[in-house]
């Protein structure tokens, strides 16, 4: 296995390359927006210019932004963040019905310390149990695709419910870095595409849906924009979980993650397990890049297991009992085919045309350059640079 000599990308990764020194396109991708995004002086005038902007934008409104929270450490931190920068965030939590209890606690101390008002956005279960189903029969990488788009939709809804012109994530690229689109795109109209085909006829009523074109109607004509201020910030996971725990007493819930139980089923079983996934590659390599730790460090970490076996089979048997699949429906959906994100129809060749077409738009929408338009230029080598 070839390995790359700047962080622990190997020839696993779909579309991976390496240089006469070894060096992945992964890597180059990373160090490219670790120069785009620089931290430190820079990196806190821009933060601090989004600040003023934010509070600009909502003079004389309740809130200035949105925060999602899920109670692990970056969205946590990030209520710290906002709170010490004099904003006026509302919270944002999505109940697919897998939060654990450690999450839900964590939400509740840090809103409550920092008396900033929490909104969970409740998806009916049934409608969620279907969604999870079906996207496991479709045999694909990334099953909580449903969640992930079900979170950034909330927040986009309830936004423009609100007037709140800004939405601030917890993403750090730094710590986690640029996954291969082939395990994880996903899209509204992927979404739909596998509900139909493998979904039991749940209709859905109460999962919020973020089509491209609610997407391009809540930037281009209502101005919202994403924000992810750990793009500007110096900050250091390890750094900010200690200080949560002193002074809010928030609770640790194991690994990346894994603060939803389904969240932890796919990182740690389904991706490893069925199909030789390890996305802690990517996430550690990206941390070597920043300095957080070591690459032979990282290379231990890779050799330990994601948790004890019998931890992660507990885990297997709570979601099967959770979504109502029996021993012989989950063995015939672990020896199904396995596919891979662009197996299903997706807009994502029409979402990259209308990037290629319409550029500058782009401000409209994020406050800093996406990363997977960035990978398109480094990875995939289809598109000139985006200014």
């Amino acid at each position: 296995m070839k390995i790359c000599s700047k962080g622990v990308w190997d020839d696993s990764l779909p579309g991976i390359t390496f240089d006469e020194n070894g060096v992945s396109n992964f890597g180059k991708l990373q160090e490219k927006m670790m120069q785009e995004y620089p931290r430190g002086e820079q990196g806190i005038k821009d933060w601090e210019q989004l600040v003023q902007d934010m509070k600009t934008a909502g003079r004389g409104k309740k809130y200035d932004c949105i925060v999602g929270v899920s109670g692990g450490v970056d969205s946590s931190y990030l209520l710290h963040i906002a709170s010490r920068y004099g904003l006026r965030p509302l919270a944002v939590n999505l109940d697919n019905g897998f939060n654990s209890e450690v999450a839900v606690q964590n939400i509740f101390k840090v809103t409550t310390k920092l008396k900033i008002d929490l909104e969970t956005y409740v998806v009916d279960y049934e409608e969620m149990k279907d969604l999870l189903r079906a996207y496991m029969k479709a045999a694909i990488p990334w099953i909580d695709a449903p969640t992930d788009l079900a979170i950034k939709a909330t927040m986009y809804k309830i936004a423009n419910q609100e007037g709140i012109k800004y939405i601030l994530r917890g993403n750090d690229f730094r710590s986690e870095g640029k996954q291969p689109k082939e395990w994880t795109y996903a899209d509204a109209k992927q979404l739909l595409f596998i509900h139909k085909k493998f979904g039991s006829g749940v209709r859905l009523k109460t999962y919020p849906l973020l089509t491209l074109s609610k997407m391009i109607y809540s930037g281009l004509l209502k101005g919202i924009r994403d924000i992810r201020p750990y793009y500007f910030l110096d900050y250091q996971k390890q750094e900010a979980k200690k200080m949560l725990m002193d002074e809010y007493d928030w609770k640790d819930y194991g690994g990346h993650h894994h603060e939803n139980l389904f969240t932890k089923f796919a990182m740690a079983y389904w991706l490893p397990e069925k199909f030789g996934i390890d996305k802690r590659k990517i996430n550690l390599s990206a941390q070597v890049l920043s300095g957080a730790l070591s690459r032979a460090e990282a290379m231990i970490r890779l050799s330990q297991p994601f948790a004890p076996k019998e931890e992660l089979e507990n885990t297997r048997e709570y979601v099967m009992k959770k979504l109502e699949l029996s021993p012989d429906e989950f063995a015939t959906i672990w020896k199904s085919e396995n596919k891979n994100a662009f197996d299903y129809p997706s807009n994502y060749s029409l979402m990259f045309r209308l990037v290629d077409t319409f550029s500058p738009l782009l401000k409209k929408f994020y406050s800093f350059k996406p990363m997977s338009i960035t990978a398109r230029e480094v990875i995939d080598g289809t598109a000139e640079p985006v200014r």
